[in-house]
């Protein structure tokens, strides 16, 4: 959940990276959230209280997803490519499960490393 969490801090940061789990957690609360939303909203009648948290997370969510790019060395304007039907969104998946490009690249120092040593988390 922390993860979460400070991806909603950082709500309008879109330099910098976000490691892979930075990211997949994110999406993966997200999800879970809005899946309790959207019961309880259907429980009582008021089936778009999960589309007003998507709204609410929006913001955020697009910074992650750009730091992401950034942590694999692409240009967060790659996110545009969502609008390729099928090709698009198959194309991004790949890109947010690789792994981080190696060292610091143009966007920042990569946030696996502690002081040049990669960390074990």
């Amino acid at each position: 959940m922390s993860y979460f969490i400070e991806a909603l801090k950082k709500y309008a940061v879109f330099s910098g990276r976000a490691r892979r789990k930075e990211y997949w957690m994110f999406s993966l609360f997200a999800g879970i959230i809005a899946v309790v939303l959207l019961v309880i909203g259907v429980v009582i009648k008021f089936p778009y209280l999960a589309v007003i948290f998507y709204l609410a997370i929006l913001l955020p969510g697009v910074g992650v997803s750009v730091r992401r790019l950034h942590d694999t060395g692409r240009s967060g304007w790659w996110l545009f490519f969502a609008i390729i039907p099928i090709a698009g969104p198959i194309t991004l998946l790949v890109f947010t499960c690789t792994d981080s490009a190696p060292g610091a690249n143009a966007y920042g120092p990569n946030p696996k490393e502690v002081g040049g040593i990669p960390a074990h988390a």
